[in-house]
């Protein structure tokens, strides 16, 4: 293993955030796509899985000790895969990109960031132990930002519509399941063989009813920028560096810094888009995020290997 110099960890923590920065920037441009251009977010879903999950499924089969095709020889790997290509890769991806459809790209990425509430309340059930303080902590945090994001503080209506909510919830989710139900998978396969297999199927089912051949929206050079920037930056680029940074700075680490993934898809949105994101908002975000802090760092030791599994998105994200 490389000895972890100075240089070597701030090139860990500099890849981490940089993938969550691209993370964040390609769901601005999806929500330019949707907006501006009238891509269908179904089909920009379709295509955006297939043609990453192709180029990181060349990946997986010409690496070095290459697993890409044993994960069939398995009957019960093979029905895990599916499960999690279906509910897991690509029911985060399509459930995000209909949230932002629905909202923004700012408000549906910080929505999605509640996914880890869901997570403590698995291992909670599952472990049939009852949530530390902390993880109370983090559930209130977690709520009111959430009651914040969508209402401004009012009891009586919501500031986004209820589709945004349903879509936004959703998405969180299936992020959590994406993050809980591969952990065995990737003890015995490569990250990019399942991501890239998941990818590919669930592009696959997907385009069954988003129709990837019948070409959505108008094209000119700025659908074509924003549909490359999502596919190469936001998905095979910020990917790849995101696994790298792991095995630099470890995952829990890593899936703090990806706190900064709704910071920038939020900047972006404000600066480039015009979306109008207020005190109340801005509130909400900060105590979402300040319940990802907490439940990353009150993380036991024998938890930590499940946050190997926490791979995005994405993964989105």
């Amino acid at each position: 293993m490389p000895r972890l110099t100075s240089s070597r960890i701030v090139s860990g923590f500099m890849l981490t955030i940089l993938a969550a920065v691209f993370w964040g920037i390609s769901g601005t441009c999806a929500q330019y796509l949707f907006e501006h251009k009238l891509i269908d977010p179904a089909w920009l879903v379709s295509w955006r899985m297939l043609l990453a999950g192709g180029i990181l499924m060349l990946f997986a089969i010409f690496r070095k000790n290459s697993d890409a095709f044993q994960i069939w020889r398995k009957p019960w790997d093979a029905v895990q895969l599916m499960l999690f290509s279906i509910f897991g890769m690509g029911a985060v991806q399509f459930s995000y990109f209909y949230s932002i459809s629905f909202s923004n790209a700012a408000t549906a990425t910080v929505l999605q960031y509640i996914g880890p509430v869901f997570v403590v309340g698995y291992y909670a059930i599952k472990n049939r132990r009852w949530p530390i303080l902390v993880e109370y902590g983090a559930l209130i945090l977690a709520l009111t930002g959430t009651f914040l994001l969508v209402t401004h503080g009012s009891f009586h209506q919501l500031v986004i519509s209820e589709k945004a909510v349903f879509w936004g919830i959703l998405s969180a989710v299936s992020l959590a399941f994406y993050t809980i139900f591969p952990v065995q998978l990737l003890q015995r396969y490569s990250p990019v063989t399942v991501t890239g297999w998941a990818m590919m199927i669930g592009g696959l089912l997907i385009s069954l009813y988003s129709k990837p051949w019948e070409v959505s929206g108008t094209w000119n050079l700025g659908t074509w920028l924003s549909f490359a920037f999502i596919i190469i930056f936001g998905t095979v680029i910020a990917f790849t560096i995101f696994l790298s940074s792991l095995n630099i700075i470890g995952a829990q680490t890593a899936s703090l810094l990806c706190s900064v993934e709704p910071l920038s898809a939020t900047l972006a949105a404000v600066f480039w888009l015009n979306v109008a994101f207020l005190e109340m908002d801005w509130l909400g975000t900060f105590l979402i995020l300040i319940t990802v802090a907490l439940l990353t760092l009150s993380k036991k030791p024998e938890d930590k290997q499940q946050s190997e599994s926490d791979i995005r998105k994405e993964p989105a994200s």
